[in-house]
């Protein structure tokens, strides 16, 4: 995605339980822009029982250096249980945006400054066979939002981010993406 305009610096949190594919979505979208070449960091912080605990990530990508991976204020939160919402949040910056699966999170936010996206992504996952997939389903519904990187880099991120001996789950873990993406 070469283009000769500054792109907008993006500053993000995923958050969820450990086991829904936090930590995995947060580097899917890591690698996507380090397939463009620039500026990447990706932050994990997990509570200590991992599965079932709480999990949330920081990723920048930028076209200069960046200071600190953590980040404090995001751009945009994807918000994948009520826990992470409410932690959450509030910490968005005015004008960001955050994407929420509706099936774990029923409460709205009542924020006005920014753009609330609320889509049953656990359900969509489960009902079009990519069962354990809301996490891309939720980054397919952000890259709806926001086209941060190219389409083709976010696919060979996905690639890239799994694992070889999941090499099977590569076109489950693409249309989940592609779910999202189409959901209106």
């Amino acid at each position: 995605m070469s283009t000769n305009t500054t792109r907008e610096d993006l500053n993000m949190v995923i958050a969820g339980f450990g086991g829904q594919g936090v930590l995995f979505s947060g580097k899917v979208v890591a690698y996507a822009g380090l397939m463009e070449d620039l500026q990447v960091s990706w932050l994990p912080s997990y509570g200590p029982e991992m599965r079932g605990g709480t999990a949330n990530c920081s990723i920048c990508i930028s076209e200069r250096p960046i200071g600190s991976p953590l980040v404090l204020n995001p751009d945009v939160l994807i918000a994948m249980n009520l826990p992470s919402f409410d932690k959450f949040i509030d910490t968005v910056k005015p004008g960001g945006i955050a994407v929420i699966d509706s099936d774990m999170i029923t409460k709205k936010t009542p924020r006005t400054d920014i753009t609330s996206v609320y889509i049953p992504a656990t359900k969509l996952a489960e009902d079009n066979g990519a069962k354990g997939l809301a996490n891309l389903v939720l980054v397919g519904r952000f890259y709806a939002e926001r086209r941060f990187v190219a389409l083709e880099s976010l696919k060979n991120a996905i690639k890239k981010g799994v694992p070889p001996r999941k090499v099977q789950m590569i076109e489950a873990n693409l249309k989940a993406l592609d779910l999202g993406m189409n959901y209106f």
